[in-house]
């Protein structure tokens, strides 16, 4: 028997979503009732995010300071301040399988939105379902992008306003950019080949998973981890059957993100046939891959397959420079670098990868920030959690200000997004990880 404080590394269970009691409702409050006792008692996660604090002052202020004290409707605000950003099982919590207590407080989080979607309880989180609508939403914007992006400026007082009356995201939030020219379309009309110099030559094919947000958000970091790849000689393919399916995975719509997760592994598994990796472009989407599709979707062997060839970006990099070597030329960048290590790139357990991957370059000054940002999504731009997002934020945020480097970078384009918005460094424009490469080498300047 595993007992507290153990060294063994957490385990996930599948989830198990398709058995009817996993939509009881009496079975769910029973297990809500049996985990929220067992984390007030320990207290371990207090300053995570705002979950716990809510948990424990409803625990607290409640008849007799105990769950039992709690009405079952109680327990909503608790469920909606989790962003499923994983830290709790990944780092703090001493519960968590294979101890008996089994705790996986994000994924009973995430089973409370399940019943509740399923009781046609959830009619307030209309915009966040509209919003996890990806593909829909993004192809419907590009051919109008300058208008789209006009008029979600947050400088757009009075449209903001407007949108947030209706809409009910925040005009404080700052909102992604999209782009008429997708990372598909960018790298069709641009053709690369691999550096016949390079010591990796001939030795490896990337498959570029783009993610929905670098494919019509953030083209410059689909680009720009093309162009490190192809300089240090791997053979590059982008690929993007769809999106991954993690904004349904944030509104617990577990049957839309089977149906993703479907369509997109067994497209991915083609490339992977043809003998290349595969490589997410964003944690998000590489957590997903990995993962979480293999815990929804056990019995499909696609999936199963897909998870045990992808790679993060900056995973990737660091694996090909560290075993084939690296190509000359690579100029230090003074102005130095901080470097946020995003929630969902750490519960890869594949260790610091961006920072590792930052520190190769040479003379230049690489500050890491290893906390949630608090952006979660849809959970920081829609009115009623904002303010928690950027409360949560707050520590992220002052350690910026404190480094005031060049660059602020994540691997969660949004967490960089919302930290560059909540900051007074200078950095207008935020990065991922591998932007930073690509200027290190001299390969790109976006």
């Amino acid at each position: 028997m595993t007992g507290e404080g153990s060294l063994d590394a957490p385990t996930r269970q599948i989830i198990d979503w398709k058995n009817p009691d996993f939509a009881d409702p009496a079975k769910l409050d029973e297990e809500m009732r049996r985990v929220f006792d067992i984390c007030h008692g320990c207290r371990r996660c207090f300053n995570l995010c705002d979950s716990f604090p809510r948990l424990f002052d409803l625990i607290d202020s409640s008849a007799n300071e105990d769950v039992e004290s709690l009405a079952s409707d109680q327990f909503k605000p608790v469920v909606e301040a989790c962003t499923l950003c994983d830290m709790c099982f990944m780092t703090k919590c001493p519960y968590v399988p294979p101890h008996p207590f089994m705790l996986d407080f994000p994924h009973l989080m995430l089973r409370h939105r399940f019943v509740e979607a399923k009781a046609g309880n959830r009619n307030k989180e209309f915009v966040q379902q509209q919003l996890a609508e990806m593909d829909r939403n993004s192809t419907l914007a590009r051919p109008v992008a300058p208008i789209v992006n006009w008029a979600s400026d947050k400088n757009n007082k009075p449209v903001r306003a407007v949108m947030e009356s209706v809409t009910g995201i925040d005009r404080n939030a700052t909102l992604p950019k999209f782009h008429a020219r997708t990372f598909v379309s960018a790298d069709r009309q641009e053709p690369l080949t691999p550096n016949d110099a390079a010591p990796a030559h001939g030795k490896r094919k990337a498959a570029l998973y783009a993610t929905c947000f670098v494919n019509y958000n953030k083209p410059a970091t689909g680009m720009a981890a093309r162009a490190v790849l192809n300089h240090l000689g791997v053979e590059t393919k982008v690929a993007y059957p769809g999106c991954c399916g993690m904004p349904f995975l944030e509104q617990a719509e577990l049957a839309k993100v089977e149906a993703n997760a479907t369509k997109v592994s067994h497209e991915l598994v083609k490339l992977i046939d043809e003998g290349y990796d595969i490589v997410a472009l964003t944690a998000s989407c590489g957590l997903m891959l990995k993962f979480e599709w293999a815990l929804i979707c056990p019995d499909n062997p696609d999936v199963k397959k897909v998870a045990e060839h992808t790679y993060d970006i900056d995973e990737y990099v660091v694996d090909v420079m560290k075993k084939d070597g690296v190509p000359h030329g690579m100029k230090s960048l003074p102005e130095g670098v901080t470097v946020h290590l995003a929630c969902h790139a750490r519960a890869q357990n594949m260790g610091p990868k961006a920072a590792e991957m930052l520190k190769l370059i040479p003379d230049t000054p690489v500050d890491v920030i290893e906390r949630c940002s608090g952006h979660g999504g849809t959970f920081g731009v829609v009115k009623p959690t904002h303010a928690v997002g950027v409360k949560v934020g707050r520590p992220v945020f002052r350690a910026a200000n404190t480094q005031k480097r060049g660059h602020i970078v994540s691997d969660c384009p949004l967490a960089a997004q919302h930290i560059v918005a909540n900051t007074e460094t200078g950095v207008t424009e935020p990065e991922h990880p591998i932007q930073i490469m690509a200027r290190a080498f001299g390969l790109r300047s976006d």
